[in-house]
C-alpha cells in the first residue's frame, strides 16, 4: 500500500473519520503511522482479582458473570458488571454508556484495565478500558497486540488496549485514543511490511540506532519503557538529521545554481543616510548592516535571515539594504503577510528614504503603485511585474510564506541573475532552533534594543481583579492614553466556550466602560478598507480601545497606546505574547501588559508568570521551547517548518551529532548517488515543506 494513500480510502476509516483525523494533521497512511503516542499507560500487571489493592493501575482478565444497566434518579445510566477469575469476583462500573450491554455479554472472556477504587467497603474498577478476548459466538476472537496466557489455561490470546503498556494518542472529537490505537495496530504491519530504511547503514551502526521498522513498532506497541527510549532515539535522530541534511544541500544548491548582481557599496552615501536618522544605530544593527553589505558585494545571491526582537530596528537595517540596491540601479520588493504590516513598511521606508529621492510603492489587493521599493502582500506573487531588474527581495515574517511562494519572489528576472534575498522575523527564535530550522540561511541577530526603549510592566491578573483592570484602563484613557484588548478568535467557539472571542467581547466591553470611551473592532475577516479606516482612527485617537484578534501582532505602531490587555493568554505562545506586548511602550509613557486566563493549570500559570520577569524575547523563546516544544513557539503550526514530533530542540547533544552526521554525508556525496533511498526521502520532505500556507 502506498504510504501516501489518503486515510479516507482505508478500510474502517472512510470519509467521516478522515475529516476527524484531518484535525490531527492525519491525512495519509504515513501520517497515521507517524501519529505518535504522547504517553504510555502501564497496564502490564495482570492481577488475580483477590490480590488487587485500591489505587493500583492494573489489568484483570476473567469471565463476565452478568452485566446490566441501571437508571439513576437523575435519568442517567450506570452499567454494572460482575467479572470472575479463578481467584474471585469484582464489580465493574461504567457511567452513561448503556450501549455496553449490547457489546459485552455474560459468558464472554474479557480483559479490563484501569485504576482500582473503593466504593463502600469493596474495591471496584470504575470506567476501565475493555476488550473482549473470547466470545461464545466467536471462538477464535483475537486482537493484534501482546500475548498473555488466558485464564482458562487453554492457550494464548492477544490484547491491545489492556494487559500491556497502552499507548495514549493526541485525539479529537470522534476519534478516541482507543479507536486510533486499533487503526494503527491494523495498518502498522501493512506499512512496515516492505519498508526500506533511508538512513545509511554506517550511521546506524556508529550511533547504535534501531532500524526504522523496529522503531515504529516499538514507539506504538512497546513491551517496556526501554523499548520506548530506543524508538524515540531513532525517530528523533531521523527528524534532526533529515532537517539538517536538507538545509545543507539546499545551501550548496543555492550557491552553485544561482548568480546575483555583485553590488558596489558607496560607504559615504550610506554614512550620510545613517547620520540623518533621528537615532543612532545600535552595535547589533551596524554589525547586521556590515554582514548584509558583504553578502551583496558577491556574485552568490545573499540568503540571510535577519532575526530581532520587537522594536530592535530590523526595518531600518532592511531600508539601508534597499538603499544599496537603489544606488546600484535595481528595484527592491518587500513582501509582508498582512496589509497592515505592508502599509506600516511603506510608511517607515518612505520616512527613511524619501529625502534621498527613493520612491516607495505599495502593491496589495486594494492598492497598486510601483516604486523603486515596492511593499506588497501575496499580491506581489501574482499580479506584480517589475519595472526594472529586481536586485533585492525582502520577506518579512517569512514563516508565513511557503517555500514555493518565497521562491516566486526571487525567480530569475532577466534570465541570468537572481536577486539578493533578505528574510526577517520578529519572532525571537533561540539560536539552536534557528540553526536547525534555517540551516540553509546565514543568520544575523539583532540582540540589542535601541536606547530609551522602556520596560513594560507585565502582570498575570486573576479574574476577580477584572473590574479593577477595567477601571485602570479607563483612568489611563482619561489621561489621554489608549489601549489594546486582544482575544484569540473572531467568533465564539462551541468547542472552546471559555475562550474569549473578539466580536462577543466587543459587545460586552461597551457595557463595562463609560459612554465617553470609544471602542473599535479589528480582525482578519474585515475588508482592507475597513481595517485601514479602524487603524487610522486608532492612530488619530478617534478610538480609545482597540478590541482585536492577534492581527495586530505586527505592523501597528501607536506610541500613544500604553495598555495591552490579552484575554485567554494561555492560548498563545510566549513569543507571540511578547510580540503583542511590543505593540505598547513605543512612546514616552509608562506602559502595561495585563494577561488574563481561565486556566487553573499550574504549568499554564507558571508559563505566563515568566512574562512578568522576562522582557527579552530570546529568553522568553528559550523558556517556551523548554515548556511547550518547538511546534508551539510561533503560536500556530506553520507550513515551511518541520513538524518535530519526537525530537527536542533542547537536546543540544543530539543536534550536534545529527549536524556532524549530515555534514559528513553532504561532504562525501553531495548528490546522494550512493544513498538513493536517502535522496528519495529528502526529495519527498523538500516537496512537503514547499507547500504555501
Amino acid at each position: 500500500m502506498d504510504p501516501k494513500t489518503p486515510v479516507s480510502q482505508l478500510s474502517g476509516i472512510g470519509k467521516w473519520y478522515s475529516q476527524k483525523l484531518k484535525r490531527l494533521e492525519v491525512k495519509t497512511l504515513e501520517d497515521l503511522i507517524y501519529h505518535f503516542p504522547f504517553r504510555w499507560d502501564d497496564f502490564s500487571t495482570i492481577a488475580n482479582i483477590n490480590n488487587i489493592t485500591p489505587g493500583e493501575k492494573l489489568s484483570i482478565q476473567g469471565i463476565v458473570w452478568k452485566i446490566q444497566n441501571i437508571r439513576t434518579r437523575m435519568g442517567k445510566f450506570v452499567t454494572l458488571a460482575t467479572i470472575a477469575d479463578q481467584s474471585g469476583t469484582i464489580e465493574v462500573i461504567w457511567f452513561n454508556q448503556p450501549f455496553l450491554t449490547k457489546i459485552i455479554k455474560a459468558g464472554m472472556q474479557i480483559s479490563l484495565a484501569g485504576k482500582v477504587e473503593v466504593e463502600g467497603s469493596k474495591p471496584k474498577l470504575v470506567s476501565p478500558s475493555y476488550e473482549i478476548i473470547k466470545s461464545p459466538d466467536v471462538p477464535s476472537y483475537t486482537t493484534p497486540g501482546v500475548s498473555y496466557v488466558d485464564t482458562s489455561g487453554k492457550g494464548v490470546s492477544q490484547t491491545l488496549h489492556t494487559g500491556r503498556l497502552v499507548p495514549i494518542y493526541p485525539e479529537t472529537e470522534g476519534a478516541t485514543s482507543k479507536w486510533i490505537r486499533a487503526k494503527i495496530a491494523k495498518y502498522l504491519p501493512i506499512y512496515t511490511k516492505n519498508l526500506k530504511d533511508h538512513l545509511p547503514k554506517k550511521i546506524m551502526e556508529e550511533e547504535q540506532l534501531e532500524k526504522l521498522e523496529s522503531a515504529l513498532k516499538k514507539i506504538h506497541f512497546p513491551k517496556n519503557y526501554g523499548e520506548v527510549s530506543q524508538a524515540k532515539l531513532r525517530l528523533a535522530f531521523d527528524e534532526l538529521f533529515l532537517t539538517q541534511l536538507m538545509a545543507i544541500l539546499a545551501k550548496e544548491k543555492w550557491k552553485q545554481n544561482r548568480k546575483a548582481l555583485p553590488m558596489t557599496i558607496d560607504k559615504s552615501k550610506i554614512l550620510t543616510l545613517t547620520k540623518v536618522l533621528p537615532f543612532n544605530l545600535t552595535d547589533a544593527q551596524k554589525r547586521a548592516c556590515r554582514e548584509i553589505a558583504k553578502d551583496m558585494q558577491r556574485e552568490i545571491p545573499m540568503n540571510r535571515l535577519l532575526e530581532g526582537d520587537v522594536g530592535s530596528g530590523k526595518t531600518v537595517v532592511a531600508a539601508i539594504a534597499s538603499y544599496i540596491a537603489f544606488l546600484n540601479g535595481t528595484d527592491t520588493l518587500v513582501a509582508a503577510p498582512t496589509e497592515i504590516l505592508t502599509f506600516q513598511h511603506q510608511k517607515t521606508f518612505e520616512e527613511i528614504l524619501s529625502p534621498f529621492k527613493v520612491t516607495v510603492g505599495i502593491w496589495t489587493g486594494s492598492r497598486k503603485i510601483k516604486g523603486d521599493i515596492t511593499c506588497g502582500t501575496h499580491a506581489l506573487l501574482t499580479t506584480f511585474k517589475p519595472q526594472k531588474q529586481v536586485g533585492l527581495v525582502i520577506v518579512d515574517e517569512q514563516h508565513r510564506f511557503g517555500t514555493a511562494q518565497r521562491a516566486k519572489l526571487f525567480m530569475d528576472q532577466s534570465g541570468k541573475l537572481t536577486p539578493h534575498l533578505l528574510t526577517m522575523t520578529a519572532t525571537p527564535i533561540p539560536r539552536t532552533l534557528a540553526l536547525t530550522l534555517y540551516g540553509d540561511l546565514d543568520l544575523s541577530v539583532l540582540d540589542q534594543m535601541p536606547t530609551g526603549r522602556q520596560k513594560i510592566a507585565t502582570f498575570v491578573v486573576p479574574n476577580n481583579k477584572r473590574n479593577d483592570a477595567y477601571g485602570f484602563i479607563e483612568k489611563e484613557i482619561s489621561a489621554g492614553r489608549q489601549a489594546f484588548i486582544i482575544t484569540p478568535f473572531v467568533e465564539p467557539s462551541e468547542t472552546m466556550a471559555t475562550v474569549k472571542a473578539a466580536t462577543e467581547e466587543f459587545t460586552k466591553l461597551k457595557k463595562n466602560f463609560s459612554k465617553k470611551v470609544k471602542l473599535g473592532l479589528l480582525h482578519g475577516r474585515l475588508k482592507s478598507k475597513e481595517k485601514e479606516k479602524i487603524i487610522n482612527n486608532f492612530k488619530n485617537v478617534k478610538v480609545d480601545i482597540l478590541v482585536a484578534t492577534p492581527v495586530v501582532e505586527v505592523g501597528i505602531d501607536v506610541p500613544n497606546a500604553t495598555i495591552m490587555m490579552i484575554e485567554s493568554a494561555d492560548r498563545f505562545g510566549l513569543a507571540q505574547l511578547h510580540q503583542l506586548r511590543g505593540r505598547v511602550g513605543r512612546g514616552k509613557y509608562k506602559s502595561y501588559c495585563l494577561l488574563f486566563t481561565d486556566s487553573l493549570q499550574e504549568s499554564s500559570i507558571g508559563r505566563l508568570k515568566s512574562m512578568e520577569r522576562l522582557q527579552i524575547g530570546f529568553e522568553l523563546a528559550e523558556a517556551d521551547l523548554e515548556m511547550r516544544g518547538p511546534g508551539e513557539i510561533f503560536g500556530l503550526k506553520q507550513s515551511g517548518f518541520v513538524d518535530f514530533k519526537i525530537a527536542s530542540l533542547s537536546d543540544h547533544q543530539l543536534i550536534e551529532k545529527t549536524q556532524k552526521a549530515a555534514q559528513k554525508v553532504a561532504n562525501s556525496d553531495p548528490t546522494l548517488k550512493k544513498y538513493p533511498l536517502l535522496a528519495e526521502k529528502i526529495s519527498q520532505l523538500s516537496a512537503d515543506y514547499s507547500q504555501p500556507n
